[in-house]
């Protein structure tokens, strides 16, 4: 086990760290466990939260948060570019933490942690911003502006999928903008959290702007969206949960970010790469165990070339090493949970019983049928339609159905059958074809012959049920500020 640096006291990994309250290190007498997906085994406890520490760290928020907004963006900036140095000088520690509570390998736990930084320095970046507008008055002597204004007090609502990055996503852009922020982290990955609190307090963010509180979604979670103080609630997380979500604040008709779930689908046709389409759809199919909303979830290839790309899609599956998270070579780790375990299962199993023909994986790797661990093994399913629950509903695990289809029109229609519009993949070398399903495809964000993550310039946007759109780029940024419009008359008296 590793000692943390972070944290002098003692390690973050093997004790009961505390939750940060209002500029204060907390703790309860009741706790909650986190476990490590690997061994199944509890690593760390955190503390339960209560609607009393919310009451305690808004109080402070609410006076931290006026001195913070009066500061010029180039001086909030220099408070965040502290952040990007102490992230950098603790990058391993930060991506060992997100291994060890949630399971991904640490060549993909350090590319989070490269995340954390790219956030911030895009935050930073908008000290170059405009800041209002001036508009066109009605008369001679006046001046109409519209100025940009903090919210004031944000809620963020994170999921375990990546703990540290959607940290940064949502608590860079809320200090920028000149806000407080309280931020309560999942469940089961709440260290990293905590960690990426401790590292803004070392770089000097003052007390009271950023308070992270743990405990269960259901009370703390509930109690901040719904709490008056609280100016806006930004969430990434379940479609489920953002609806409850956005019912909670909706009497508050306060604003709501909402970055929900995906199906994205990969759409290779005949006359794609078809190297590049199987290497690029078995990436984003797998990285995280496939616990990413932007993931390959159905994979849809056109007659002609299907047989071929499964049986290259297969052949690399074979060949994928799944194994210790802390080791260089590993290329997945486990699901994060007992509960998703069960439920990516519980999917395959109902595709098997309605028809599916199962070409390799299904459950536990070969090998680690006896470890208490969360392991699943890489899953490619044929013999899929279109209407199968595995098709159309959110799996998040490394479970991929691949579909044989005709023409664009068939695909378009297929691609779109879903819920959910988030991220869709598009593999052709015809520009009509590439262009034509930018139009017609029902998805914020639309990647040709390329895969993700998205940029942090751009704007990660789902339609439908994923969302109404995320914290990233100007136009993510400016969901973290309101407006004001002046009236100003300055004329001489006419009298």
């Amino acid at each position: 086990m590793m000692t943390s640096t972070l944290f002098s006291e003692d390690s973050l990994l093997s004790s009961s760290p505390a939750m940060l309250i209002g500029g204060q290190w907390t703790r309860t007498e009741a706790a909650r466990p986190v476990t490590n997906p690997s061994t199944g085994k509890q690593i760390a406890t955190v503390p339960e939260g209560t609607a009393a520490h919310l009451e305690e760290t808004l109080s402070v928020a609410r006076h931290a948060q006026k001195n913070w907004a009066r500061k010029t963006y180039a001086e909030r900036g220099a408070v965040l570019e502290s952040v990007v140095r102490i992230v950098s000088e603790h990058h391993e520690e930060l991506a060992q933490i997100v291994v060890a509570e949630q399971g991904k390998t640490i060549t993909e736990a350090r590319g989070e942690i490269g995340g954390v930084k790219a956030f911030f320095d895009f935050a930073i970046s908008q000290k170059y911003r405009n800041v209002g507008e001036l508009v066109a008055p009605s008369a001679h002597g006046r001046q109409l502006i519209v100025r940009e204004e903090p919210i004031g007090i944000v809620a963020a609502i994170i999921p375990w999928n990546f703990p540290a990055a959607i940290f940064a996503r949502k608590v860079a852009p809320a200090l920028m903008a000149g806000n407080a922020i309280v931020l309560k982290p999942s469940e089961e990955t709440p260290l990293s959290a905590i960690a990426m609190a401790r590292v803004c307090q070392l770089a000097g963010v003052p007390d009271g702007l950023i308070s992270v509180i743990t405990g269960p979604g259901r009370v703390i979670g509930d109690a901040i969206v719904r709490h008056p103080s609280v100016g806006m609630v930004t969430v990434t997380g379940s479609t489920r949960a953002g609806r409850q979500i956005l019912a909670a604040t909706a009497e508050k008709v306060i604003p709501v970010s909402l970055e929900l779930g995906g199906k994205a689908p990969v759409i290779v046709f005949d006359d794609a790469d078809l190297e590049l389409a199987v290497q690029q759809a078995f990436e984003a199919r797998f990285w995280n165990c496939g616990q990413v909303c932007t993931c390959n979830e159905r994979t849809y290839v056109q007659r002609g070339v299907y047989d071929e790309f499964v049986r290259r899609f297969v052949a690399k599956v074979r060949d994928l090493k799944v194994g210790d998270p802390l080791d260089d070579t590993s290329q997945m780790g486990p699901k994060v949970s007992q509960a998703e375990w069960d439920k990516v299962k519980s999917f395959v199993d109902g595709a098997v019983s309605a028809g599916a023909h199962l070409e390799i994986g299904g459950g536990k790797p070969e090998g680690m049928e006896d470890s208490d661990g969360f392991w699943f093994a890489p899953t490619v399913l044929t013999n899929v339609t279109n209407d199968m629950d595995i098709v159309q509903q959110e799996v998040f695990g490394p479970v991929l159905p691949i579909i044989p289809f005709d023409d664009y029109d068939q695909v378009i229609e297929w691609a779109n059958s879903t819920e959910y519009g988030l991220t869709a993949y598009v593999y052709t070398e015809s520009m009509r074809t590439a262009l034509a399903a930018t139009d017609d495809l029902e998805f914020g964000e639309v990647y040709l012959n390329q895969t993700g993550p998205e940029q942090v310039q751009g704007f990660h946007t789902g339609w439908k049920l994923s969302g109404l759109g995320g914290d990233d780029g100007a136009h993510g940024f400016e969901r973290y500020l309101r407006r004001k419009t002046v009236y100003l008359d300055y004329a001489k008296p006419s009298h």
